[in-house]
């Protein structure tokens, strides 16, 4: 059964998701299911536990940054995302993050995000 998609409005610093354009900055429009939308909801909300501990964790110096196993989650979490936005986004979206140069083939192929049709 294939769900009803509708738009949604990306503010990818402030990690919110809004149905209406009005009223807030976005980034990013997507069209997307109520199932996609949470899978982007759950990884804006592990980036933000990430974040702090990040942030904590960049007090203490001899911590080296690629050391770190939360940092390579981080990392990914942060390419999941924008695959997940490229693979639902309008053609402005995705020209915007092709142009950033943050993906590349192995993460964004025409199957969906690593090769996942479901979220």
């Amino acid at each position: 059964m294939n769900e009803l998609k509708h738009s949604y409005y990306i503010n990818i610093q402030s990690h919110e998701i809004f149905s209406e354009p009005d009223g807030s900055e976005w980034d990013f429009r997507i069209e997307a299911t109520d199932k996609e939308v949470a899978v982007l909801e759950r990884l804006f909300d592990k980036t933000e536990e990430t974040d702090w501990e990040s942030y904590f964790r960049a007090h203490i110096p001899y911590l080296e940054y690629h050391h770190q196993p939360q940092n390579k989650d981080y990392d990914l979490r942060i390419l999941l995302i924008y695959t997940l936005l490229h693979y639902l986004g309008d053609e402005d979206t995705r020209a915007h993050i092709r142009e950033m140069g943050i993906l590349n083939g192995e993460f964004v192929n025409e199957q969906g995000i690593l090769g996942y049709r479901e979220f």
